[in-house]
């Protein structure tokens, strides 16, 4: 199959499983300049399907980097105009369907930035978009997907071995086989896989799991869960019943965590993106739910100022778990991307929690949420802690034993 026509079934992909447009409903697409023809090819499906309206966001890093290197008052760099934040609550009130697409340019554009600037640079665009975060997102009020495409630089950092052009034709090859999109009846597939890790959820969620206790190399780590934690896999449902997938690529089962408890040391597995820049060898130390204490051979500061964005940004918001059996695993290669890492393996991921992953939370008050452990942060990224040597054994509420994990494999809810 030629590349045009497997890209055309990505954006098929994207639009009817991913977003799943509906008749009439306003869809915002969002990627970098490089991605041109996808977001035509995506848009032009979601006006098949009928969409009322498509807006196209185009974002460039290189303006981004031109604002931080030449604001002369470093306070300005706090500031978000106002019609950013009313047009994402717009989505919000329309039950808007929004995609983003990662893949950058030039990955390394913010990396060499000074960590505060670009930390309140996009910490302040975050708490800007609270409402869209809150509503739109942890109550599933806007159907939303990230995906990614394959950009030149950053194909050469998963294929250093292979000259740019061959690496990012490679990187395109792997991100239609992870994303089961490089055959015609790719949303056959979807509907199978997402069924699959819905009906694993569904047994996780069935065991009413106190306790994670991830061990390995440089790991022992227990997570906690509250007895009304829900594990979520397989995409979700607005409240108008509309299915769509969060993530394209996803291989998790995922839950919400009590923040106050988490305990241990753990060694993230995957070097992790924050702020633009690349944090490597990092490893964490937990007490009482906060990181208190973490070490790193390299983005040390610019992971310093993301923790110290709020209360919550050392606090847990989510744990999940994924197998080896992942092709984004058994891909055998280091993507530098949350969103293909992040579904190679188990992770955790500081700052904001999901609502919708504790019984009853989308209705829960604020106080309600504080009392059983729901983090609440304007952050939130992903860390990666399993591999090959890692075991996940679950705890219950009546102290029975499970082993979920063992070695990288699945072992139990199959």
């Amino acid at each position: 199959m030629r590349f045009e026509e497997k890209l055309t079934i990505y954006a098929e992909l994207l639009m009817a499983h991913g977003l799943n447009v509906q008749p009439g409903q306003v869809v915002n697409l969002a990627g970098e300049l490089i991605h041109r023809t996808l977001l035509e090819k995506m848009a032009r499906v979601a006006y098949r399907r009928g969409a009322k309206f498509v807006n196209v966001d185009f974002v460039d890093q290189a303006l981004t980097r031109l604002r931080i290197q030449e604001s002369r008052d470093a306070g300005s760099l706090k500031y978000v105009p106002r019609f950013i934040p009313v047009k994402y609550e717009d989505f919000v009130e329309e039950g808007a369907a929004v995609l983003r697409l990662l893949g950058s340019e030039d990955p390394d554009c913010l990396a060499d930035l000074p960590a505060q600037k670009v930390n309140d640079l996009q910490n302040t665009y975050r708490q800007s978009l609270k409402k869209y975060y809150v509503e739109g997102v942890g109550k599933s009020k806007v159907q939303w997907t990230v995906a990614a495409a394959a950009t030149p630089k950053w194909a050469k950092k998963v294929y250093p071995e292979l000259p740019e052009k061959e690496a990012c034709e490679a990187l395109w090859e792997a991100i239609f086989k992870m994303c089961r999109a490089d055959t015609p009846n790719c949303l056959e597939i979807w509907e199978k896989h997402s069924a699959r890790l819905a009906e694993r959820a569904k047994k996780l969620t069935a065991l009413r799991i106190k306790e994670l206790h991830f061990t390995g190399p440089g790991t022992d780590l227990k997570v906690y869960l509250a007895p009304c934690a829900l594990f979520k896999g397989g995409g979700d449902y607005t409240p108008k019943g509309v299915h769509f997938e969060a993530n394209i690529p996803t291989e998790e089962c995922f839950t919400t965590p009590d923040c106050r408890l988490t305990q241990g040391t753990v060694r993230v597995t995957r070097p992790v993106p924050v702020n633009g820049e690349l944090v490597k060898d990092l490893e964490l130390e937990f007490q009482k739910g906060e990181i208190t204490n973490f070490k790193a051979s390299q983005g040390k500061e610019s992971l310093a100022a993301y923790l110290a964005n709020d209360p919550g940004a050392c606090r847990l918001g989510e744990v999940a778990l994924v197998g080896t059996d992942s092709p984004i695993y058994q891909s055998k290669r280091i993507f530098e991307e949350i969103l293909f890492d992040e579904n190679a393996a188990c992770h955790i991921a500081v700052g904001s929690a999901y609502r919708f992953c504790l019984d009853g939370g989308a209705t829960m008050t604020p106080d309600e949420l504080e009392a059983i452990g729901c983090n609440d942060s304007s952050v939130h990224t992903d860390f990666m802690i399993s591999s090959e040597e890692i075991d996940v054994m679950a705890k219950d509420y009546s102290g029975q034993e499970i082993m979920l994990i063992k070695k990288g494999r699945w072992v139990g809810v199959e």
